[in-house]
């Protein structure tokens, strides 16, 4: 009877890609994303919920003014948390298209003898991980084109 191991990694193990590299990384950038997107969810529904609950709409007004004219090092911080939260949606819906084709089985192929050289579907799944992340870098850059253009070019 075999014993079971004690999984000792925490943290580690859940972060860390191992032997599986850059898809294990994707994978778990992919569940911070998805927290991340999380977060800014209830928050935005806990904002938005003020202008219509006791406060009142000054309240909210006071808010969003908060938010919008908040400077630290002249920089608006909440501007560009904006453009992190799009740009952790961009990487999280491109990256869950991926996922959903890994899972409905479309990158793993048929199964074959275990002959040498050995074929392996992380072999069929790095290019269109490549892929995946082209087309983010792509979406980023247009992104943060427009987002540096606005911040500082246009009042």
């Amino acid at each position: 009877m075999q014993q079971k191991r004690k999984n000792n990694l925490g943290i580690i193990g859940w972060v860390c890609g191992g032997r599986y590299g850059a898809d294990r990384y994707a994978y778990a950038l992919h569940r911070l994303t998805g927290l991340g997107i999380l977060c800014y969810f209830l928050m935005h529904i806990f904002v938005t919920g003020r202008r219509l609950g006791a406060d009142g709409p000054d309240k909210w007004t006071q808010a969003m003014e908060f938010f919008q004219n908040t400077v630290i090092c002249g920089l608006p911080v909440f501007v560009i948390g904006e453009f992190l939260v799009f740009l952790a949606f961009i990487f999280h819906a491109i990256n869950g298209i991926r996922l959903i084709f890994v899972e409905l089985g479309l990158l793993v192929g048929k199964p074959g003898l275990p002959a040498y050289p050995y074929s392996y579907s992380t072999l069929r799944q790095r290019p269109v991980l490549v892929g995946a992340l082209c087309v983010v870098a792509l979406l980023v850059g247009v992104a943060g084109a427009d987002f540096v253009h606005h911040l500082w070019f246009v009042e």
